[in-house]
């Protein structure tokens, strides 16, 4: 009990040691900041790292795709319950970053609601951050309700392990404090008579709940949920880079730079290319060597390295929510494949080399690897490359091309195929075509149709 009364006097009354608790703000403030930023300088060299899958502009296109996928959530809208949910939740994030931001500054230089000259602007972003905070607490908690009771069939599979549950329940515990602490905030200003800002959502709690309650009260009620919902953003921003939340910071960039190719085109080697067209040209011999021996890129991706920093943020990208999984034809008759494991496999082991990676460079080996070790060549092979995964994900992501340039491994690095492929293989080796026949022999198939071959 006294030690809450101290809390009380020394640290919450902001009228009576303003400097105290504007250093003490500033301070963990630079922590929370510092932390992120260190996260974030290890993601960057990360990207640094890995190959350019393509170019980016022309930039017309991806700023229409990013403001229809990305901002008006044209992919998640599709889904009339849960689209609707998150949809509401992203737009209202959105919205409430306003007030976030006015009290980092509040907190920072020690004023008080810094941006209220702003005057009907003002009173625009107060009230939808207040609404909005009712929308998004009533939305978490109908989400962890989904999770604990309902029993969605997506939100498990053999990549789900407990550890996944248990993320995303604490984020969405996370956001449920945040929109609490927040409403807690705008309600007992209002009871106290406060009049800057609009708070319709604040207004009508506080008629209901704290009409009798005193000054006193209210000031604690209003200063305690302060702190909880700025230390709580603190946490939360820098829980996120380690948790499958992450897309909350990586959604919009990962819209924004997804492949703008029809999602069906596969990617030729520029190097193998190149060899080829130099061979067919017959000028292969006079060309001078333009690589050193010891770069040679590895044909497809063996380990997470080989990979391009799309692949990466793809990965870090993922909400886990398994669309692509449960319209994927090959899991739905029962094959290992699973887009959402390819793509979280991909994470886990970047995360479990990433140290190492930025100690020592691309070619750091520890004697495991992305494939063999997280994932199998069967899981490979059952892809279709329908892209229905792709085509399903609400954040652009590319499953396929990561399946298929380990595919490419397989087949140009180890010769391992499955036995119809190697077959054609050899059948385009020796006769020049797919099939088993010699050119000259193809139209025997015909001969039994009584057809006269002689008019064709």
């Amino acid at each position: 009990m006294g030690f809450c009364r101290n809390f009380y006097y020394f640290w919450l009354r902001k009228k009576n040691n303003p400097m105290v608790q504007q250093i003490i703000f500033i301070v963990v403030t630079i922590i929370a900041f510092g932390i992120l930023a260190w996260s974030f300088s290890r993601v960057f060299r990360i990207i640094k790292m890995l190959k350019n899958p393509y170019p980016i502009l022309p930039l017309g296109p991806r700023i229409k795709r990013f403001l229809s996928n990305g901002i008006f959530q044209k992919r998640i809208l599709r889904f009339p319950f849960a689209g609707i949910l998150h949809a509401l939740v992203f737009w209202g994030f959105l919205m409430i970053l306003f007030g976030s931001f006015e009290m980092l500054l509040d907190g920072l230089f020690g004023t008080d609601r810094i941006f209220l000259f702003l005057g009907p602007v003002y009173d625009f972003f107060m009230a939808s951050g207040d609404i909005f905070g009712l929308i998004i607490a009533i939305a978490v908690i109908v989400f962890l309700v989904r999770r604990f009771f309902h029993l969605v069939k997506r939100f498990n599979g053999v990549e789900m392990t407990h550890k996944s549950h248990l993320d995303a329940n604490f984020a969405l515990t996370l956001i449920l404090i945040l929109m609490v602490s927040l409403l807690l905030m705008n309600t007992s200003f209002v009871a106290m008579g406060g009049t800057e800002g609009y708070f319709p959502v604040g207004k009508i709690l506080a008629k209901t709940f704290f009409a009798s309650t005193s000054v006193a009260t209210l000031n604690s009620i209003y200063h305690i949920n302060w702190w909880i919902h700025i230390l709580t953003i603190f946490l939360f921003m820098n829980y996120l880079p380690y948790s499958k939340h992450f897309h909350v910071f990586m959604s919009l960039p990962n819209v924004f730079f997804s492949r703008m190719t029809p999602l069906t085109k596969m990617y030729n080697m520029e190097r193998v290319t190149k060899e080829v067209k130099l061979m067919l040209s017959g000028n292969a011999f006079d060309q001078p060597a333009d690589e050193d021996p010891q770069e040679i890129e590895r044909f497809g991706m063996k380990d997470v390295q080989d990979g391009t920093w799309k692949n990466y943020t793809d990965s870090l990208t993922c909400t886990q929510c398994g669309r692509c999984t449960s319209v994927c034809p090959a899991n739905l008759t029962g094959k290992l494949l699973s887009p959402r494991k390819i793509v979280m496999n991909y994470r886990a082991r970047m995360t479990e080399i990433m140290g190492n990676l930025l100690k020592e460079g691309k070619t750091y080996q520890d004697n495991r690897s992305l494939l063999g070790d997280y994932i199998t060549k069967e899981e490979l092979w059952a892809c279709t490359t329908c892209n229905a995964c792709a085509q399903e994900c609400p954040l652009n992501i590319d499953h396929p091309s990561i399946i298929l340039e380990m595919r490419r491994y397989l087949v140009m690095e180890e010769s391992s195929a499955p036995a119809p492929i190697n077959t054609m293989f050899s059948n385009t080796e020796n006769n020049g075509a797919p099939w088993q026949y010699p050119p000259h022999e193809r139209i025997k198939w015909a001969e039994e149709l009584y057809i006269n071959l002689n008019s064709i």
